[in-house]
């Protein structure tokens, strides 16, 4: 059965590429442009593990972390966090929130994002 991998995302060129990589490695894909549309979405779809960027319009990604680890059916759902924010405050800020994993969007190719998803689905 194929895991289910939610992408928030508001760059489309990057999102279209992601998305299109993931497609292809078999795994169903939804796509949120901004953190409200992303939390109704993992609400709705209960995704087995979000890609989650943290510019967004809107609320930001820490803010959907947040509120994420504070409703209950939400607080165990792996989110990798896949951000060009690199300091060191927001990696920290963000595996605190409650992230899996941290990637940074100049330093990783899709190939290896596909990777760490499967590393963390332990497929």
């Amino acid at each position: 059965m194929p895991k289910n991998i939610l992408i928030i995302e508001d760059d489309k060129f990057l999102r279209d590429l992601i998305v299109q990589k993931v497609s292809k490695e078999g795994f169903n894909v939804s796509q949120a442009i901004d953190g409200e549309e992303g939390i109704r979405k993992i609400k709705e779809e209960k995704p087995d593990l979000v890609l989650l960027d943290l510019i967004l319009p809107g609320i930001d990604g820490f803010e959907v972390l947040s509120k994420m680890r504070e409703e209950e059916s939400l607080n165990s759902l792996p989110v990798i966090i896949l951000s060009n924010l690199g300091q060191r405050e927001d990696v920290e800020k963000g595996m605190r929130l409650g992230a899996i994993d941290y990637l940074i969007k100049a330093h990783f190719t899709p190939g290896e994002i596909i990777y760490k998803i499967r590393t963390h689905l332990k497929l």
